[in-house]
């Protein structure tokens, strides 16, 4: 199969979250396999000044953004993985420096800010996506998009590229890693899109008076998938619709959900260099214990080796669960055997909270209010248990990590958190599934009941090894994904749908 991934950012190019990761990762595996695969994605200043290299191809854009038109060029450079005898992938970048060359890639960093003109901006990628595939005459039987910053791509495919030469038997996938973010926009920004107005109905673009650009892809697609099967139900209904349950419930017969993979060339005890002692699924205990060891000296616990340390490492914010963690350690720190760490940045009230609990007791709560990569795979490392009470979680990869460092994951049954996380019933035990602890109501309540019952089983070192190997013997990797994706590429070809016209 030919591919075209589109998106707005990358590893290692440009990251802002969980989509650069799968970007960076999947099409090498999908190249492995024999496939051939080209990425398309913006040339930001942080593409440019990574150090990564780069040439002119010489192809120079001319893209009509309402009444005007402006110029770009497309750069090259390549996605590689040489230690894992995958093919390089190339990579175009869209060049224009009005648009990109700024400090953030979706927002001023010193304000925390959307920039007013993301429309624009993505406007002019998603048509540069497909003014790209022409020029460069690529032959492409699947353009494959991601989130709301390409939703404009399928649209354009659909209404004004069919017809083109190599055009006539592309199809087009959207992912939605998170549905939250729509790209929406006042209604007037419908001129940028250079469509005609009669798109800009109920049905297509508009969404309560705005354009909205991820329902646009969901609309125009010829398939959809989400980053898990549990995700790509939950969708359909309120509330982790979005208001768009009733588009997706539409397209549920071209609705997948295919779980995101892990990259163990980046996440493996057994070779990670940021460790204090390596470690695999037989010696897991020895290396266990050294990495808690040095973590507790890192951070200014004291070295208790038989309480359980308890580990967050995200955002700060409630879709992460926070608003239900911060008063369950508030509730431990005073009554309950058990350390605290705390990694991340976001909400202020709730970085403020946790920094009070660790001031208070310094000997039980941690906390660094930061995002360090290495440190939070020592994190991992060290860690008994892996909280993630998410409200929502369209895929999560951090339980996923947690498995491989044997630091037991303890989740909010949701999203692909639901799909990786068998919980730790008499019956799975039993059974030699249960490879974490899971709960279902929203409330702080039963956080802390699910971890008083994961702490009772931590005293039973039999029962808590035999959790740990099951999670550390599993395999989630993007092998196993690009698998699923390369069969749904294969079903969309073969079930084209007709060119959508107004509704």
């Amino acid at each position: 199969m030919k591919i075209v991934l589109a998106t707005s950012e990358a590893v290692p190019f440009a990251k802002t979250g969980g989509l650069a990761d799968v970007c960076g990762a999947l099409p090498l595996e999908l190249a492995r396999m024999g496939h051939q695969v080209t990425m398309i994605m913006p040339a930001y200043r942080e593409v440019r000044q990574g150090g990564h290299a780069l040439e002119d191809t010489g192809v120079n854009l001319l893209i009509p953004i309402g009444q005007k038109t402006v110029a770009g060029r497309l750069l090259m450079g390549r996605l590689s993985a040489a230690d894992t005898g995958a093919p390089d992938v190339p990579v175009y970048f869209v060049e224009q420096d009005d648009y990109f060359d700024r400090d953030g890639l979706y927002q001023n960093p010193d304000k925390g800010e959307d920039y007013r003109d993301n429309c624009e901006r993505f406007v002019f990628f998603s048509r540069a996506v497909l003014e790209a595939i022409r020029l460069l005459e690529l032959e492409v039987d699947v353009v494959h998009c991601n989130d709301w910053e390409t939703g404009l791509v399928p649209a354009l495919l659909q209404i004004e590229y069919r017809s083109l030469p190599r055009f006539e038997n592309t199809v087009s996938l959207l992912t939605v890693h998170n549905l939250a973010y729509q790209g929406t926009f006042w209604h007037w920004d419908m001129l940028l899109t250079g469509l005609d107005w009669k798109y800009f109905n109920w049905h297509q673009m508009e969404f309560f008076g705005n354009l909205n650009l991820l329902k646009t892809g969901l609309v125009f697609a010829d398939v959809i998938n989400t980053v898990s099967p549990r995700y790509a139900e939950e969708i359909q209904s309120a509330p982790l619709g979005c208001g768009l349950e009733g588009v997706l419930q539409n397209r549920r017969k071209d609705l997948y959900g295919i779980l995101n993979g892990v990259d163990y060339r980046q996440w493996n005890p057994e070779t990670d260099p940021h460790l204090a002692q390596k470690y695999g699924p037989r010696n897991f205990e020895a290396g266990k214990a050294a990495n808690k060891a040095a973590l507790q000296q890192e951070l200014g616990l004291p070295r208790e080796p038989t309480t359980p340390l308890l580990a967050f490492v995200g955002r700060l914010a409630e879709q992460k669960g926070i608003d239900l963690l911060t008063p369950v350690i508030q509730e431990w720190a005073n009554h309950q055997n058990a350390q605290w760490v705390i990694l991340g940045t976001g909400d202020a009230k709730y970085q403020e909270a946790i920094a009070t609990l660790a001031e208070r007791s310094p000997h039980r709560v941690a906390a660094r209010f930061a995002f360090c990569e290495s440190l939070a795979h020592r994190i991992e490392a060290a860690a008994d248990m892996f909280l993630m009470p998410s409200r929502f979680e369209p895929c999560g990869l951090n339980q996923m990590y947690s498995l491989k460092y044997g630091a037991v994951p303890v989740v909010r049954a949701t999203g692909g958190l639901s799909d990786t996380i068998t919980d730790a019933t008499a019956e799975t035990l039993a059974g030699g599934t249960a490879n974490g602890f899971s709960f279902r109501e929203y409330s702080s309540l039963a956080l802390s009941e699910t971890l008083s019952r994961a702490c009772n089983t931590f005293a039973r070192p039999d029962v808590w090894r035999k959790i740990i190997t099951v999670g550390m013997d599993q395999d989630w990797s993007w092998r196993r994904s690009a698998q699923e994706y390369a069969a749904l590429y294969q079903r969309l070809k073969a079930a084209r749908r007709p060119a959508v016209t107004s509704a």
